[in-house]
């Protein structure tokens, strides 16, 4: 078995994600790494809006966010796999996956033109009218429970296909429990997972009914600015329809999830200030034009809480890019599958003093020890974009495709080197 892409667990090399939740009578605020920050917080899974709530609920793996908050994920549980040095054999069994189609994205109806008039930019009310009749609640087993996680989604096509988080759906795909989505106006169709990426926390279902759903229109989000206006449409706290306004806060801030490096997911994400709360998990973000530029996935916390002592917003939600959605989306419908960048090194991520990414090792015959890469080596740049540390590292690689060959700059004792890699690939 190769040997995955993750941080070494070494005693050297400290884990990515915030210490866990303190004990009960703990101070609920910590000091860490010199900043305020807190014990990480998971999110719950929501309940179905329609039934009587159940007590009890189960508490999930969270995201975090590696300086100054821990983050924690909308909805649902995240698990993930480890990458690791070679592609993974893709079968040719689109035929045999419901919800497939041989061409990806080139054979399905897509919108990529703004929905919005030159005069109805800018306007939420607009935004809501054309993005609502577009956003699917999303009712899935838990943990064997019927309906017992609760979350968003949107229509990418006319044939019925639906975006949401892979953490959404994950227990019911796991367990072939039922997954049912509902439109705008109350009507419930019955849905199926046709692939999930656990690494970009992406899921694609296929409802064969919902043909008649009107796809949300794809936008860009490598076209944002900091300050601009954005939308989040979904069910937060299973209120159906709800929309939440607000700005772009920061662009490609690097997310990470999970509790141990093999359910680990590195998002490149779009920060906002937009309400995002339990339940809006795999709904849209939307642009003033009307046009989705990310999936919204996960919140930062304080580990405080105001639903019954659970985490909400606070004004720092993440969303992934749309670019990054697309290109998963097109690897499920053709295959069932998708695919990630890899390198074949471990890299430290504990290490957080903004001086570079750590070579913790360096996995035999793989695209970094073919590129020269050695245990020690401390990477600095990706593509003359600076590296801060491990977790920005995996990030940045994961914004690349499989196949590409990308200019790595890094520190060898006093020396400064460059070399190329070109990435290999893992499924996932």
């Amino acid at each position: 078995m190769n040997e995955p892409d993750q941080p070494s667990n070494s005693d050297e090399t400290s884990p990515s994600w915030l210490p866990p939740s303190p004990p009960p009578g703990a101070p609920e605020h910590a000091s860490w790494g010199g900043f305020p920050s807190s014990s990480t917080q998971p999110l719950p899974v929501l309940p179905p809006a329609r039934p009587p709530s159940h007590s009890g609920r189960a508490r999930v793996s969270g995201w975090v966010w590696p300086v100054f908050a821990s983050v924690a994920l909308v909805v649902g549980l995240l698990g993930g796999v480890a990458g690791s040095i070679a592609y993974d054999e893709l079968r040719d069994d689109a035929s045999d996956t419901p919800g497939t189609v041989s061409g990806g994205l080139a054979d399905v109806e897509t919108v990529s033109l703004p929905p919005l008039s030159a005069d109805e930019e800018g306007s939420v009310a607009a935004v809501a009218e054309k993005l609502l009749p577009s956003t699917v609640q999303i009712s899935a087993q838990y943990d064997g429970e019927d309906g017992g996680a609760t979350g968003s989604g949107f229509v990418l096509d006319r044939q019925g296909h639906i975006v949401t988080n892979n953490h959404v759906v994950e227990s019911a795909a796991e367990d072939d429990g039922p997954i049912e989505i509902v439109d705008q106006d109350g009507n419930r169709y019955d849905a199926t997972v046709v692939g999930r990426s656990p690494v970009y926390d992406l899921a694609i279902l296929y409802a064969e009914d919902a043909t008649g759903l009107e796809p949300a229109a794809l936008g860009r989000s490598q076209g944002l600015r900091v300050g601009e206006g954005v939308v989040a449409i979904g069910s937060p706290l299973g209120l159906s329809s709800t929309v939440t306004a607000g700005i772009v806060s920061s662009l490609n801030r690097p997310v990470t999830t999970g509790e141990s490096a093999d359910d680990s997911s590195y998002i490149n994400a779009v920060q906002t200030d937009a309400a995002i709360n339990p339940g809006n998990s795999g709904g849209p973000l939307v642009n003033l034009r009307g046009q989705v530029v990310g999936v919204n996935s996960a919140i930062a916390t304080t580990g405080g809480g105001t639903f019954s002592g659970e985490a909400g917003n606070i004004g720092v939600g993440f969303a992934i890019p749309v670019e990054q959605v697309i290109i998963t989306a097109d690897q499920i419908l053709k295959t069932g599958k998708s695919s990630y960048p890899v390198i074949g090194a471990k890299v430290q991520t504990g290490v957080r003093d903004g001086t570079g990414a750590e070579i913790d090792e360096v996995l035999d015959d793989s695209p970094a020890e073919d590129a020269g890469l050695e245990k020690g080596d401390v990477v600095i740049a990706v593509e003359g974009e600076r590296i801060t540390d491990g977790i920005a590292l995996i990030v940045s690689i994961r914004t690349h495709q499989p196949g590409e060959t990308i200019e790595f700059t890094y520190r060898r004792g006093d020396a400064e080197r460059t070399t190329e890699i070109t990435l290999d690939a893992e499924t996932g």
